[in-house]
């Protein structure tokens, strides 16, 4: 996991557990693992609209480390 979705990851925590995240319900994950998509989509979408149609993608796979 490269160090940009690391940072997201804890965000995602951060705003879905604030109370903790050392011990997760099933409940709380489902709330992290949701926050965590709705950030990296919303990531995803600011790149795509500073990008050129075709390296929008290019883009967002270097920006998350994804090769």
């Amino acid at each position: 996991m490269n160090e940009r979705i690391k940072l997201l990851a804890n965000q995602a925590l951060d705003q879905a557990v604030p109370e903790t995240w050392s011990t997760l319900t099933c409940e709380q994950l489902g709330r992290f693992q949701e926050k965590f998509a709705e950030l990296i989509v919303k990531e995803c979408i600011d790149i795509s609209y500073v990008a050129e149609p075709y390296k929008a993608n290019d883009l967002i796979l270097k920006h998350f480390g994804v090769e």
